[in-house]
């Protein structure tokens, strides 16, 4: 079921506009992912994810697998009925989940093992495990098993990850291959920290076992913006052009941007849906905080050029107040918002990639969000 093709090009920059066939549906690229973690994308349904232009959500098997548990979700005969989500899913593989929140793990040739954050029990995460989990969820697209590292890491730990992280994909992809899973997709994860060189022998040990797509991991892990930028461009040159290009954990819009033009396909991050609950609210003139005084009395929508249910019913007075009040439903209406940012500026590159006008897009982005009014003041 796994086709993916380009329709159009930049003529000036890397940017490319395509469509990734699965079995839930096309997904057009570049993509923004909305984070469901636990099966679900924090405050919204399926259906106000839908309105807000979401293709495609991400998962996390190590989350789900620790609760509630593939035999549940077996029952429901994968994720989607479970979730009562129809469009395609993404599920990452759980090795940065082990790595960032386990309380202890090891590392061993064949994989994980670790204790849960939950209860302390004591677990074991192989590359086949990961992709029969992914299976098990009825996954659109999984996600090999990887090394992550932390950043920074000299050399050594780069190039053992890395090492690891090739081992393991094999492992995978002959699990993949095992299982038979035909209508689905399974992507591979390059490493290599911030060694340019040890990316690219992780580019070619992936590239040579051959997968349906390629997904940039380690970055957006504290290094700064300038060096994930320079190690995703000079990466993202060198995966196959006729697969997917997936740079995994960013980011900021800025940070889309800027890697849509170096040619990167799809993206997940957190950000919009955990800034929305602590406040935190994207435009097209910037970033605002709803809970700054200034907002406190204003009538108008957080942004007047967006169309999202928020913007179109409520103002930023109101949302102040729900905001101060600590009332649930701002988490919801702010969440509404940043989703349906993300997935409006994804489209606008889209389009801006059809019309041979990504270069000019990129140049209004950046002289919108240089409003001289100042939107992000302290907090009183």
């Amino acid at each position: 079921m796994h086709r993916f093709s380009i329709i159009a090009k930049s003529s000036h920059c890397a940017a490319r506009r395509g469509v990734l066939k699965t079995a839930h549906g096309d997904i057009q690229t570049p993509v923004f992912m909305p984070v469901g973690t636990q099966a679900t994308v924090k405050a919204l349904s399926p259906e106000e994810l839908a309105d807000c232009g979401a293709q495609i959500i991400l998962g996390n098997t190590y989350h789900l697998y620790l609760r509630p548990g593939p035999a549940v979700i077996r029952k429901f005969n994968g994720l989607h009925a479970f979730m009562n989500w129809n469009g395609p899913i993404l599920t990452d593989s759980g090795g940065f989940q082990v790595f960032s929140l386990a309380k202890l793990f090891n590392i061993q040739p064949d994989g994980f093992t670790f204790q849960s954050h939950i209860d302390g029990s004591t677990h074991r995460l192989t590359p086949a495990k990961a992709v029969e989990l992914q299976l098990a969820f009825g996954s659109d697209i999984a996600m090999c098993l990887d090394d992550c590292i932390k950043y920074p890491a000299d050399r050594k730990e780069a190039e053992t990850a890395l090492q690891l992280t090739t081992q393991w994909a094999a492992k995978c992809k002959d699990a993949w291959v095992e299982k038979g899973a035909k209508d689905r997709s399974l992507f591979a994860v390059v490493q290599g920290g911030m060694y340019k060189d040890l990316r690219d022998i992780s580019t070619d040990g992936l590239t040579g076992i051959g997968f349906h797509g390629y997904a940039l991991g380690g970055l957006s892990v504290g290094e700064p913006v300038d060096l994930m930028l320079d190690i995703a461009a000079h990466s993202i040159g060198r995966l196959p052009d006729d697969a997917p290009k997936y740079v995994m954990g960013v980011g900021t819009p800025e940070n889309l941007v800027e890697l849509v033009g170096l040619g990167a396909d799809m993206f997940d991050c957190v950000l919009p849906t955990r800034n929305a609950r602590n406040g935190q609210l994207f435009t097209t003139f910037g970033t605002m905080n709803i809970a700054n005084s200034r907002f406190r009395d204003d009538p108008e929508p957080i942004d007047a050029g967006c169309g999202c249910y928020t913007c179109r019913h409520f103002s930023r007075a109101y949302l102040s107040h729900l905001y101060r009040a600590k009332e649930l439903f701002v988490y919801r209406l702010n969440t509404i918002h940043n989703v349906y940012y993300y997935n409006t500026l994804l489209t606008q590159m889209r389009d801006a990639v059809e019309a041979d006008a990504f270069d000019a897009f990129r140049k209004r982005f950046y002289e919108k969000r240089q409003n001289p009014e100042p939107l992000t003041e302290a907090t009183p």
